[in-house]
């Protein structure tokens, strides 16, 4: 549990970092829609003060509110089927100016309920700024190169040639879910899930890997350029040469397509989880490298960089089995719909976070990207996409199934 003072703090952090992601963009391309099937990024720019300020101070402390329509406006986000388009034009939406008084008056109200907040509505607040922070960030990527103001960025880690294999990991149970502490909704329900023996392959599959997929027919990746016979990767603030070693990113249906390709299976929530937290004598840790907090010796989360890095970068992270970055350095797809445990239990101001995804068509995504927080990398954390969503920092490995 965390003092009111570490999260304020955190706060402050979650708020700079997001500015600091806005900054990137042109005022320009602010208006503009990176992603045909969601908002202008205008929207974004308001929604997360909306957000808090209806989450703490008007739907949990009951304060009056001063601008009616920006609540409404800013409220919720979108999730479009793919390919559907928005009608609205940046004409349509306030200037930045009227944006930013909301914000900062916004800010100013929050700071002053803080101290009568219930810490579980101030934790959901910071949390939610943090998957924006990702979700603004993998946006950004999508803008033309135009609309950025590329910030200094320290080079990548390098890494050795992947020596591609699978391990196999012995049968034995896992936890699924929590039963206490801070926790999205769909995160409850705590349970164990017994896992039959199964092999995993040590990395992430790599650009190389699914070039050669692609050069039998497979989709392309949304990131890829191919000029002059030459392919390049669109990474966050510049093309590149494709860089073999980096793990590709592509939608559940294109990691499916692959897998099968290959003659493999995507893995099962389960089945990450017994690669990724379970020991060889049987318990369970936090991380794949133990219970020690997440820092820059484990993983490439946090935008430490902006860009994946090469799939044996970070060895010191690697699980109990001798599997690589099952967290951070990009999202890994899962074969698991997303479902609530049993038990579920909407929370009473955001009922629609979990429950209004619950179908066929999303699936959870599990472990972390360059861009994910590290409160966010906590064991229990399940995001999901549709599987047809092909903008996210997430890609996939291989299972073989006994």
């Amino acid at each position: 549990m965390q003092s009111l003072a570490e999260m304020r703090k955190e706060l402050s952090l979650a708020r700079a970092r997001m500015d600091h992601i806005f900054s990137l963009f042109t005022p320009e391309a602010l208006y503009e829609r990176p992603l045909p099937e969601r908002h202008r990024v205008i929207f974004y720019v308001g929604h997360v003060e909306a957000f808090d300020w209806n989450q703490i101070c008007r739907w949990t402390l009951g304060q009056s509110s001063f601008h009616p329509t920006f609540d409404s406006l800013f409220e919720a986000g979108i999730d479009p089927e793919g390919g559907s388009i928005q009608a609205d034009t940046p004409s349509d939406w306030p200037s930045l100016d009227e944006v930013q008084r909301y914000n900062t008056q916004v800010r100013e109200a929050v700071d002053r309920a803080l101290d009568d907040a219930p810490e579980p509505i101030i934790r959901m607040a910071i949390e939610h700024r943090w998957m924006h922070a990702e979700t603004t960030a993998y946006i950004l990527h999508h803008a033309p190169l135009a609309g950025k103001i590329p910030p200094s960025c320290p080079s990548p880690p390098e890494g050795p040639s992947p020596c591609h294999r699978m391990i196999d990991i012995p049968e034995g149970s896992v936890t699924l879910g929590r039963g206490e502490g801070f926790g999205w909704d769909n995160e409850f329900g705590e349970h164990q899930e017994d896992v039959p023996a199964f092999a995993m392959s040590k990395y992430k599959v790599t650009n190389q890997q699914y070039l050669q997929f692609v050069e039998a027919g497979g989709a392309i990746p949304p990131f890829w350029v191919k000029r002059d016979g030459r392919w390049w990767l669109l990474t966050m603030f510049q093309e590149i040469p494709l860089p073999d070693h980096w793990p590709v990113y592509v939608s559940l249906i294109d990691a499916r397509a692959y897998a099968q390709w290959a003659g493999f299976v995507l893995p099962t929530e389960a089945q990450f989880h017994r690669a990724a937290y379970a020991t060889r004598g049987g318990e369970e840790c936090e991380y794949p490298w133990g219970n020690e907090a997440p820092n820059g010796v484990h993983v490439n989360f946090d935008f430490q960089h902006w860009n994946p890095v090469p799939v044996t970068a970070y060895p010191q992270g690697d699980s109990a089995f001798g599997i690589s970055q099952l967290v951070g350095n990009g999202w890994e797809w899962t074969s698991t719909p997303f479902r609530p445990f049993q038990g579920f239990q909407p929370y009473a101001t955001y009922p629609e976070y979990s429950s209004r995804f619950f179908d066929d068509d999303h699936f959870i995504v599990k472990g972390g990207s360059p861009t994910t927080a590290s409160p966010l990398l906590r064991r229990s954390f399940r995001n999901w996409f549709r599987q047809g969503y092909p903008h996210a920092h997430a890609g996939f490995r291989c299972v073989k199934n006994f």
